[in-house]
């Protein structure tokens, strides 16, 4: 009888161990969805255009300095470079209105991040979602999409 009985307690305690490790696989599976499909909001050239006129985002151009000296960046633009932007998003508000400027973003503002062509920019949103910025989306088409259009923009005005 022990020995039935200590299968029976083993069995019970695997099983379980195998049920909550896949009640937990779901609860990330559908955790990570919700992560991926948050992060996965790429604003168009009209859309940034709009939410720059509603004034209610903060637009942060993830380039290096230099870039934005030689080739322009897009109007009303933050610019913080990459490798910066996880300390900036930790900085104390003080410490961030003198670094840069601005007010520092709190984590329920809207944040769009832009660079020349999308990739630092995605990177840079991976880390604000990362440190609680769930409301930051990117520019996917960056400074090379917006001087195209603006351009096209101001030589159609004309």
């Amino acid at each position: 009888m022990l020995p039935w009985l200590l299968f029976r307690t083993a069995r019970r305690a695997v099983l379980g161990s195998v049920e909550t490790e896949l009640c937990d696989w779901k609860s990330i599976k559908g955790s990570c969805h919700n992560f991926c499909t948050a992060i996965s909001k790429d604003v168009t050239y009209k859309e940034l255009k709009n939410l720059l006129n509603s004034k209610n985002i903060m637009l942060i151009d993830v380039r290096e300095t230099w870039e934005i000296l030689e080739y322009g960046k897009i109007p009303g633009s933050v610019n913080i470079p990459l490798n910066e932007v996880s300390e900036a998003l930790q900085m104390n508000p003080r410490d961030f209105k003198e670094k840069y400027h601005e007010v520092k973003p709190s984590k329920s503002d809207s944040l769009v991040f832009s660079c020349l062509a999308g990739v630092r920019s995605k990177k840079a949103l991976d880390t604000a979602i990362s440190l609680g910025f769930h409301r930051a989306q990117h520019y996917a088409g960056g400074w090379k999409e917006w001087e195209t259009y603006e351009f096209s923009e101001n030589k159609q005005g004309n």
